[in-house]
């Protein structure tokens, strides 16, 4: 059996900062699993910037202004004490991504550059161009280099293993041999990122982008907290979901619809596009229902319109922009408008997050950071900018957390965590050999489907409950599928097998959540209950299992300063 003081679980942001906290103590052993190469983490994909109030560009910026932005994009569900260390910090951590040597663009003083996105007071999101995660994904890797950090890639999470509420070890598939190992640690971080291929291509997400970890914590008993809160990137590439970063909107871009309006005007005539997310998403989507899109259906869009900007302030600042428009689009920006739709692109909720100031769970040992998990200081809606954030603080408070675990915890007896993997083993074996069965992609596809057309921007509750039926048969169709490769070396289809289940384990909690929330807030936009309702819905949604059954419970939010108010851009 494998030993490791701390295993860090995801290498992509929160992941490596994690790890980087942990390694900083010479005298503890840390590992990090990861599916794939480090620095091909989702991470990288994140384009736009990472918001930290320095007050380079506005000098009337604040860490409080970053607060009230924060809790007003979220629709208040934010928990507040939650919110003020995140905004407090983060100026902290920039500095320090800094010295590690992420190459941020620079201002004319030499100062760290910074734009405006949408949802914010001042201009206070920092970046690289438009490759600023890239960047970050990077640099944390070399730090972890040469602070001797142990990378395990290509290994896959099957489960954890739980002994009286404390972490016993952890069970990973290593897909270059195909040998299941049990794991003992003292504590975990759990940072695989979100799960926004439940929409599969209609989704910013990465391939790879199918809530492991987050799936895993709920199954060993760790609630859910606020999984209904779904956030659509109003510009995706009309034809694949592929993100156009909100860079785009920062540096001026027009949304037009096919009669040449800028039709933000109609509904956040202040902040035009610079609008929060979940109201530009909507709006986007509103145009095409009232046919003043392109096309029609699943191919109807909008159009980006960048062409003002010229082509050298675009070569300069959105130069990863303008590659992928071209390469998926056949679109070049400099001379064309670029068609658009909403693209489901973040997760809010996730692993419920007991303490913002460590990480932890309601399982001793086990901490949680990034898009998997739930702090919560996003709320209903996430800012954009706020997620490299979120990422790289809340990553390394979760490894300073798992740092303490490891200090004051003993290893466990390990005779759980063997167990577990005797039992992965077992049905490993069985698919390797199983002939016969439903077919894995046609239930992903029905899933997907399900999701986009009843669970997506615009809901109510017959359809959702029509949702809920479908995963619900779609998760016994998934008990009898077979994977069609029998090779032990990387069965890249036995581990599309186990996150197709993971998958579906969160779509039906996405769900639940949502039909249990009657009112509108933030990205959950209820057409049946158009209001937000404070009264009976200003608390977190917990989400409990217990064998195959979904219990729902509440949590209040936490309220410091700011009372809830009329949301207005």
């Amino acid at each position: 059996m494998i030993n490791y003081d701390v295993v860090v679980v995801g290498a992509g942001g929160a992941g490596m900062m994690a790890a980087l906290a942990v390694s900083e103590d010479q005298t503890l052993k840390v590992a990090v699993i990861s599916k794939i190469f480090p620095t091909r983490s989702h991470t990288g994909a994140a384009q736009g910037g990472i918001n930290a109030a320095m007050a380079y560009k506005d000098e009337y910026d604040s860490t409080e202004k970053h607060f009230i932005d924060t809790v007003k994009g979220s629709d208040f569900l934010a928990d507040q004490d939650a919110v003020e260390f995140f905004t407090s910090k983060m100026p902290s951590i920039i500095s320090e991504l800094d010295y590690f040597g992420v190459p941020f663009s620079r201002d004319k003083n030499g100062r760290i550059a910074q734009r405006p996105f949408g949802g914010a007071s001042s201009a206070r999101t920092c970046y690289s161009a438009d490759k600023t995660g890239h960047v970050i994904l990077h640099t944390l890797y070399e730090q972890c280099l040469k602070n001797n950090v142990i990378f395990l890639d290509d290994w896959f999470l099957l489960s954890l293993a739980v002994e009286d509420k404390k972490l016993d070890g952890l069970v990973a598939l290593d897909v270059r041999n195909g040998e299941i190992h049990p794991i003992q640690t003292k504590a975990a971080v759990i940072a695989t990122g979100g799960f926004g291929r439940m929409y599969w291509n209609r989704t910013t997400n990465a391939i790879n982008m199918t809530g492991d970890g987050t799936a895993i914590c709920f199954n060993a008993g760790i609630p859910l907290k606020d999984p209904e809160f779904v956030q659509f990137h109003p510009t995706g590439l009309a034809s694949t979901g592929i993100l156009l970063s909100e860079a785009c909107r920062g540096e001026g871009g027009h949304l037009i619809n096919k009669e040449g309006e800028r039709f933000m005007a109609r509904y956040a005539p202040e902040k035009m596009e610079l609008g929060p997310r979940d109201l530009v998403t909507r709006s986007i989507e509103t145009e095409i229902k009232e046919d003043r899109g392109f096309g029609a259906g699943l191919e109807a869009y909008v159009l980006m319109d960048l062409r003002h900007l010229g082509e050298k302030r675009i070569l300069e600042r959105l130069p990863h922009v303008r590659e992928l428009a071209m390469d998926f689009e056949g679109v070049d920006i400099i001379k064309e408008p670029v068609p658009i739709r909403p693209s489901c692109h973040y997760m809010m909720g996730g692993v419920h997050v007991s303490d913002y100031k460590d990480c932890s769970t309601t399982i001793k040992g086990i901490h949680a950071a990034g898009e998997g998990a739930c702090v919560s200081i996003h709320g209903a809606n996430r800012l954009g900018g706020n997620s490299i954030a979120d990422v790289v603080l809340f990553g390394k408070y979760a490894g300073l957390g798992a740092k303490n675990s490891a200090k004051k915890l003993l290893f466990g007896t390990g005779n759980k965590v063997k167990g577990e993997a005797e039992n992965w083993n077992r049905i490993f074996q069985k698919m390797l050999h199983k002939k016969n069965g439903n077919n894995l992609m046609d239930i992903r596809y029905k899933m997907a489907e399900t999701m986009w057309k009843h669970v997506g921007i615009f809901r109510t509750e017959q359809n959702m409950k029509e949702a809920l039926k479908t995963i619900n048969q779609l998760m016994e169709e998934y008990k009898d599928t077979y994977i069609g490769d029998s090779s032990l070396r990387y069965n890249m289809a036995f581990v599309n097998y186990v996150e197709i289940g993971n998958l579906l384990t969160l779509a039906k909690a996405v769900i639940i959540g949502a039909i249990n929330r009657r009112e509108c807030r933030g990205s959950h936009f209820r057409n049946d209950y158009p209001k937000r309702d404070d009264h009976h819905f200003l608390k977190h949604t917990m989400i409990y299992k217990k064998g195959d059954n979904y219990i729902v419970d509440y949590l209040p939010v936490v309220i410091t300063k700011y009372q809830p108010e009329e949301r207005k851009y």
